[in-house]
């Protein structure tokens, strides 16, 4: 059974830096497409960012384009997410995922909520908070 521990995250200042890390164990995530998710006070869990196993092809949100940064590392078996320029509207519960489904391809699950990607292995959440 494929398990997903997470590190990283905090609070920041707007304009600040943070990183997620995401350990596996249980199974290599080399077989999976990874998956960041975030979610907002009051909002429904969504696609932020993913990378492809097939090629590694990355998709980003819109929302995030530019400042954040995926990646994996299968050496270690982990994935990263670094993120940049962080924004007020950053603040939300932020989730590793291990994709089992398609919604990765061409990006198609970015910006949809988590319930439409079929079943993932999530991370347990952590907390990025960006006030000043």
């Amino acid at each position: 059974q494929l398990r997903l521990v997470e590190s990283g995250g905090g609070l920041v200042q707007p304009g600040g830096s943070l990183r997620l890390s995401c350990a596996a164990s249980g199974a290599t995530l080399a077989r999976y497409a990874i998956g960041w998710f975030r979610q907002a006070p009051g909002k429904e869990r969504e696609g932020v960012s993913c990378i492809m196993r097939s090629d590694g092809s990355t998709y980003y949100a819109d929302s995030v384009k530019g400042r954040f940064t995926a990646s994996t590392d299968n050496t270690q078996n982990t994935m990263h997410l670094q993120m940049n320029d962080l924004k007020t509207e950053d603040t939300a519960v932020y989730y590793c995922a291990a994709v089992e489904g398609p919604a990765c391809a061409a990006g198609w699950g970015i910006g949809r909520p988590s319930a439409d990607w079929g079943h993932n292995y999530y991370g347990q959440g952590r907390q990025v908070t960006v006030s000043s």
